[in-house]
């Protein structure tokens, strides 16, 4: 990473979390005490009882040169989201449960800080997926995924019929629960409880994954990143699109979903020694010595 001098730190926070009611104001302390100034998103405001202070989380970031994320993965992809295009390193801490994005224990916290503010880290560079909603000939949204999208279909519909297309070729038909597109960051995510691969952070792809497919012989396709990925979804059935599990809307027979490798990247700190195997054995309790 570039030599950047770090006096400005934005932090997201998840809400209602009993570890962030003690650790936040020990944390903007300890900033405070190496005269570095800080920006609050309403979250994080509130655990401080500075309310005054608090702005969007697509402001947070605005003049930080570090962007600290404190909870677990949902709260990291929120944030992603919201600093499109800033270009600052994000440290993720994990407050939460599994946390695959947000290695980084609460213990680890002021160690990893200290690194960092002498500049002696290194990112994992993640790149994300641009996704167009289009309905009859007009795009009804678009959005920016770290992990995926995924058109599913209500808990109690039918399965549902979708139409795959590469580079505007015809690939198959799918008659499904759903399907999910997944950048390498998502392929541990839901494409991996769907039964999808596994892939390194650096592969330059996107997978396909079916969800519960009637067809046994559909299986996940992996796919270069420079491609458009379209859907059509052609059931009347209630189906929606999710964008990493948190933004998206219900969907209408004819809607075309198109998606591509997005512009924008998140430059997540990696935790010193821990490699991307490592998190796994961590994380996925695979065998070891």
């Amino acid at each position: 990473m570039p030599d950047v001098q770090i006096n400005t730190v934005g932090i997201i926070s998840k809400p209602r979390t009993d570890r962030a009611v003690t650790l936040v104001p020990a944390l903007v302390a300890w900033l405070a005490e190496r005269k570095i100034r800080v920006r609050l998103d309403e979250e994080t405001a509130v655990y401080l009882g500075r309310r005054n202070e608090a702005l969007s989380r697509q402001s947070v970031a605005e003049g930080a040169q570090l962007l600290i994320v404190l909870g677990g993965d949902g709260t990291l992809l929120a944030a992603a989201r919201a600093m499109l295009g800033r270009g600052i390193p994000l440290l993720a801490v994990n407050l939460g449960n599994l946390g695959f994005l947000t290695a980084i224990t609460v213990e680890e916290l002021y160690p990893q800080l200290e690194r960092v503010l002498r500049g002696d880290f290194s990112v994992s560079r993640r790149r994300m997926l641009h996704v167009e909603l289009w309905r009859d000939g007009r795009m009804r949204g678009a959005y920016e995924a770290l992990n995926d999208l995924c058109v599913a279909k209500a808990e109690i519909a039918r399965m549902i019929d979708l139409d795959l297309f590469i580079d505007n070729q015809a690939v198959c038909v799918y008659k499904a629960d759903g399907l999910i597109v997944s950048t390498p960051t998502g392929s541990t995510a839901y494409s991996l409880s769907a039964g999808g691969p596994i892939i390194f952070p650096a592969v330059t792809a996107h997978c396909i994954t079916p969800i519960c497919p009637h067809t046994l012989t559909h299986r996940p396709v992996i796919v270069p990143d420079d491609r458009t990925i379209k859907v059509v979804l052609r059931s009347t059935n209630t189906t929606y699109l999710t964008v990493d599990g948190q933004a998206g809307e219900l969907l209408a027979e004819g809607d075309e979903i198109i998606c591509r490798r997005s512009d924008h990247t998140v430059d997540l700190i990696r935790q010193a020694g821990m490699m991307f195997f490592d998190v796994l054995r961590e994380k996925l309790k695979w065998g070891g010595r």
